[in-house]
């Protein structure tokens, strides 16, 4: 019941101050092109800086009471930890929305962002079906762990662009791993139930059509969130599992990029960052070298029909990876 209430919450916190952060983002020329709506509108973007700050609250919160002698929540060290490596993403996509911290700082990093978990994992290897479990030691936790992170940090980034995708799909993944922790009673169910309702209440002004962005602030706050809750519960095999549409969507990207060097001169394989909206609402898309791409490629469907595809896709392997304990 404490779960519960921390989400509402969560999602109060971030529901009520939302439009204050819009109409000042608006006054501060934070904007963002809407690539598919006819008229190109502009959109207030770094909307995900609540996801953020929501976390830093309600754990700063928790922790002061703690010190008053009042327990609400009896953190462990991993919470804690976890916490501080989403801060980390996230305030980095924060520097990053108003500077750009160039590719390099971008693809490294992140990885780093993520060793703190090292200090406080109770495990060492993973669990694989019908193996068990392969002790793997220091190179897991110095390696193998933040990796992970960071890999599906950025996976979460790049299956983005529709007006509440990456934030919906976010929610599915957050909402599974939450209540897997909670029913195992292991991972980290205060973070991923402070992401989840800030998330939800982001979405609330993210879905068709978008008031707000969420920002590299948001997309790293979200993934990074997602990546720390399945390390944190040792869930590889289960989150590896939900995330297959975002990983089928990242090797369809590396084969696009591929192509492109091979044939830098043919139109087929030219990179491109956005499509754009028909007059009848309807997405004309580049290619379908993108997961979110494809069923608009060979159907006119809008972009609120696009997004709903995307969600049918990932619940079933939400639901999938659900009973998998790993």
């Amino acid at each position: 019941m404490h779960i519960l209430a921390l989400i509402v919450a969560s999602f109060a916190f971030t529901f009520l101050l939302m439009p204050i952060v819009i109409r000042r983002f608006k006054s501060l020329g934070m904007l963002a092109i809407d690539y598919y709506k006819p008229e190109r509108r502009l959109v207030p973007t770094g909307g995900g800086v609540l996801i953020l700050l929501s976390l830093i609250i309600f754990y700063a919160i928790n922790g002061a009471l703690a010190l008053n002698g009042v327990k609400l929540y009896d953190l462990s060290k991993i919470e804690w930890y976890s916490a501080l490596v989403v801060i980390y993403f996230g305030s980095f996509g924060l520097i990053d929305d108003f500077w750009d911290v160039g590719r390099a700082a971008k693809i490294f990093a992140p990885f780093f962002f993520s060793l703190p978990l090292s200090l406080v994992l109770p495990y060492s290897g993973v669990t694989l079906p019908f193996i068990g479990y392969i002790e793997m030691g220091d190179f897991f936790l110095l390696f193998v762990a933040p990796l992970y992170v960071m890999v599906v940090a950025n996976l979460v980034n790049m299956h983005s662009g529709f007006n509440g995708m990456a934030a919906g799909l976010s929610a599915m993944l957050m909402l599974t791993l939450a209540a897997k922790s909670f029913m195992l009673g292991k991972g980290t169910v205060f973070m991923l139930s402070c992401a989840l309702g800030a998330t939800l209440a982001f979405l609330w002004y993210n879905r068709y059509p978008s008031r707000i962005f969420d920002g590299n602030v948001g997309a790293l706050s979200m993934g990074a969130a997602i990546g720390v809750g399945i390390i944190s519960g040792g869930f590889l095999v289960s989150g590896f599992i939900m995330l297959i549409p975002h990983t089928v969507n990242f090797l369809m990207y590396v084969y696009w990029r591929i192509m492109h060097t091979l044939k830098p001169n043919d139109e087929r394989w030219k990179i491109v960052k956005f499509g754009k909206c028909r007059e009848d609402g309807t997405l004309e898309v580049p290619n379908n070298l993108t997961l979110k791409w494809v069923l608009p490629y060979y159907f006119r469907m809008t972009e609120k029909q696009a997004v709903l595809a995307m969600y049918l896709l990932t619940a079933p392997f939400c639901l999938l990876s659900f009973p998998i304990p790993y």
